[in-house]
């Protein structure tokens, strides 16, 4: 990682004649796994959350990697359907990896559970509002496809007040904004943020 050699030396010089903090690489260089495929990430919610999540972590992931190759490979059915394979196991992350010329593939799950829903009136009875704190989960893997095997992986957790929700049959939370980073962008950012911090360059203290 040339740039970040570059840009390292250029921090400790600085730092040696202001005592200030040392840049830190990212963990993972991403450039060693190129290609990579992103699997649009699986989401427990109805609604656009794992697309929008998905696209999230993928901007996230490459904030401070430079030029990096990334293919999206859609939904987890359309791969399956397309390998002729009933689940994604080391078969199929092998045959993704010789079809669409794959080093790595990236898959994810978010899951939203525990919703403690409130409902608020306006006074004049005119219109209501549906919120929930939403305890959610996001995991991520990756696959090295010439073997099927993890590369690395990652879950965190976080807790967020989420708008814009409806509930049917009293139980199952339905994300239906008009503007879904409106509704829960904040719980998205939170959770990719965490996630991605192995790709992200990090600053400490002389």
């Amino acid at each position: 990682m040339k740039n970040f050699i570059g840009l390292t030396v250029a921090t400790l010089l600085l730092a040696s004649g202001c005592g200030s903090s040392v840049m830190i690489p990212p963990r993972i260089d991403l450039a060693q796994h190129e290609v990579l495929g992103v699997i649009e990430f699986r989401c427990s919610a109805q609604g656009p959350l794992g697309k929008l999540t998905t696209k999230k972590f993928v901007e996230a992931m490459r904030r401070d990697q430079g030029m990096v190759r990334i293919l999206s490979l859609g939904s987890e059915e359309e791969i399956l359907a397309s390998l002729g394979q009933e689940r994604l196991d080391r078969q199929a992350f092998m045959a993704l990896g010789k079809e669409q010329g794959l080093k790595t593939v990236i898959v994810g799950e978010l899951t939203i559970s525990n919703v403690r829903p409130a409902i608020s009136i306006t006074p004049d009875l005119v219109s209501a509002g549906i919120s929930a704190e939403v305890d959610a989960a996001l995991s991520v893997e990756m696959i090295e496809t010439s073997s099927g095997a993890s590369l690395w992986s990652r879950s965190v957790n976080d807790t967020r007040t989420i708008g814009n929700l409806s509930l049917m049959g009293g139980k199952q939370v339905v994300f239906n904004a008009d503007d879904p980073e409106k509704a829960y962008g904040k719980l998205v950012n939170s959770l990719v943020g965490q996630v991605t911090a192995d790709f992200h360059v990090h600053w400490t203290m002389r």
